[in-house]
């Protein structure tokens, strides 16, 4: 156990851990590879109801062993992101060429799911949701996808690489434009889609979803001997660290879980207000 690890189980005993938190790890049954994850939630200082979810766990699928990891990061409610957490993954698996084309599968599964979602719009409400989902192929190739800002970011010796791409109105006004939207950019706000949602892209918000996309962006990532490890975080704790902040503060813990919940401590440290939410894959 290194020192920092040797701090963080001294703070957990003496009450110094986050509350009302949810954590947990697994690890890969593959025998060639050792791979481990772990992951760690924290409500936010909000008066709602937590709103984000987790999946982060290893199936098997045909002749392969999947890690499959996801943040949903909701807003308005959180029926979207716990709708989500319960089949995002399963579409993806039932797109019938996942195994030849994953990226154009997890495209389609994405699109597929948000139609089911603003289908239900009636039981799950007019919320909806950002999303980042990984999944690890028998260790040895990673898919990443997202819509919105919750975020992934690789360590590749000893650097960060982000994966994902925040998807921010004021990136994509054009297009939101040419759907007949507004960017709004109201002094001391952060630019919000027709002066509401603060990313370009989610799940569901059927009334916004005339100006809103659920096109995901994708990349395929070969996890090699030089990968040390995967974060994926909602935007809980990227609002107040950088890529690089956030991989250096864990290079040397080397209990995912652990590195998990350092990085929520350290941004609640650092006076971060929402739902802070974290998943750490160790490729050792």
């Amino acid at each position: 156990m290194t020192g920092r690890e040797i701090l963080l189980k001294m703070k957990e005993k003496v009450g110094l851990g986050s509350s009302a938190a949810d954590t947990g790890k697994g690890r890969s049954r593959m025998s060639d590879r050792h791979v481990t994850h772990g992951f760690h939630l924290v409500k936010g200082k909000s008066n709602h109801a937590m709103e984000d979810y987790v999946v982060a766990k290893f199936k098997k699928f045909n002749d392969s062993e999947l890690g499959l990891f996801a943040i949903f990061d909701g807003h308005l409610g959180h029926d979207v992101p716990d709708y989500l957490r319960s089949h995002l993954f399963d579409n993806i698996l039932k797109e019938p060429d996942f195994s030849t084309e994953p990226e154009s599968a997890v495209k389609r599964a994405y699109q597929l799911t948000d139609g089911k979602i603003l289908e239900k719009a009636g039981e799950l409400g007019r919320g909806g949701s950002t999303a980042v989902t990984a999944i690890l192929i028998n260790g040895e190739k990673l898919v990443v996808a997202n819509v919105g800002d919750s975020r992934a970011v690789v360590c590749w010796k000893g650097m960060a690489k982000q994966l994902s791409v925040d998807h921010e109105p004021s990136k994509e006004r054009q297009t939101i434009e040419s759907k007949g939207g507004f960017v709004s950019n109201l002094p001391g706000d952060v630019p919000r889609v027709d002066g509401q949602l603060a990313v370009a892209r989610a799940f569901g918000d059927r009334s916004l979803k005339k100006h809103l996309s659920s096109e995901p962006h994708v990349v395929v990532e070969t996890v090699d001997a030089d990968t040390e490890f995967l974060i994926l975080a909602s935007d809980g704790l990227w609002k107040v660290m950088s890529n690089e902040e956030a991989v250096n503060s864990i290079r040397h813990v080397k209990d995912a879980q652990l590195a998990a919940k350092h990085l929520t401590e350290e941004a609640l440290t650092r006076k971060s207000k929402d739902d802070i939410s974290v998943v750490v894959v160790s490729f050792h």
